[in-house]
């Protein structure tokens, strides 16, 4: 099929590109800046950013699916910027689908437009969106995931949302270099009683969810309309999971500790110091980080299994053996 991909330089854009591309699709990225790896697959490139409405719903001409993994990522910085990223960006896709007729649009979403900062174990995608949001990814993803699923069937598009929680592997740019580049620096403290349950994504698995599930959509199935959860299929704890990978990169494990309440109450503060000052750069701790690292947050799968057949193919013990070389460079790179 000829396929789009919005934040194809991204992560995990790439990634999905790859896996396109392996199996004989045609692709065109769309992506904002120079990507070498995107060049080597050979793959039409369009340079645009996501809040360009016209050249976004020019870029969704002539396709059969639409994967809108484009997005601001993190838990600090203005409203407007995350706004016009998430949700005016994801508005910009609908409108070029609607357009041109586009028949599948697979939204990258997250588990966060569900967090309300409290345990989430096993629950499925009848969780609510909460009343009271703590960053505003969470917030700007949850109200673009409600465009993307209000929109299905208008035009005769069909669309779906994924939401991969907390994706790492090789090459990631986000996630777990932070982590080293925190432990590193000596910086990384363990929040809360540290037995708390939490699900991750290898992001092969990832890319390779939104393929099946691309595969599936059409108007009528059941994923037409939906959200799903994604995940290893495995929870692991949390703070000796990231000791795993401290150990992998050649660092020690976490030994310092303060409790969840602590935490939510420096996190707080600091926001509220940021704000006050003006500070663009994001704090080292926020409430919503506060409750990521010390709550538990694991989901149930069923959904994602039925309807397009979803299983981790790569197992976190195979993953964390591919990404052993990345681990250690990026410790070395933040030495």
């Amino acid at each position: 099929m000829n396929a789009l991909v919005t934040g194809a330089g991204g992560f995990l854009g790439l990634y999905i590109v790859e896996q396109l591309v392996a199996r004989g699709d045609r692709v065109r990225a769309l992506c904002r800046g120079h990507y070498p790896q995107l060049e080597k697959l050979g793959v039409e490139i369009v340079r645009a950013d996501i809040r360009d409405r016209e050249r976004t719903i020019a870029a969704c001409h002539d396709v059969d699916v639409v994967f809108h993994a484009a997005a601001k990522p993190g838990i600090w910085g203005p409203w407007d910027e995350y706004h016009g990223i998430n949700v005016d960006g994801t508005h910009h896709v609908l409108e070029g689908c609607f357009a041109h007729e586009v028949p599948k649009l697979v939204y990258t979403s997250s588990p966060s437009v569900t967090f309300d900062g409290h345990d989430q174990c096993g629950v499925d995608e009848s969780a609510p969106y909460p009343k009271h949001w703590l960053c505003h990814y969470a917030h700007t993803k949850a109200i673009a995931e409600q465009a993307i699923l209000t929109a299905n069937g208008r035009s005769g598009v069909a669309t779906c949302s994924l939401r991969p929680h907390l994706i790492w592997g090789p090459r990631d740019n986000h996630l777990v270099p932070r982590l080293v580049s925190r432990a590193r620096a000596g910086r990384l403290v363990r929040v809360g009683d540290g037995t708390n349950l939490i699900d991750t994504i290898y992001v092969e698995n990832a890319a390779e969810a939104h393929l099946q599930a691309a595969d599936a959509l059409h108007l009528g199935s059941p994923v037409a309309g939906r959200a799903y959860f994604l995940s290893q299929d495995e929870p692991v704890n949390c703070w000796p999971w990231i000791d795993q990978l401290l150990a992998l990169a050649g660092l020690p494990p976490v030994k310092r500790s303060i409790s969840a309440s602590t935490a939510w109450a420096i996190g707080a503060a600091m926001e509220a110091i940021y704000r006050m000052l003006r500070i663009e750069t994001e704090p080292r701790l926020t409430r919503f980080l506060a409750a990521q690292l010390s709550t538990s947050h694991y989901f149930d799968l069923t959904r994602a299994k039925a309807d397009f057949g979803y299983r981790p193919r790569v197992s976190i013990e195979e993953g964390m053996r591919r990404m052993t070389d990345d681990l250690r460079r990026w410790a070395a790179e933040s030495s």
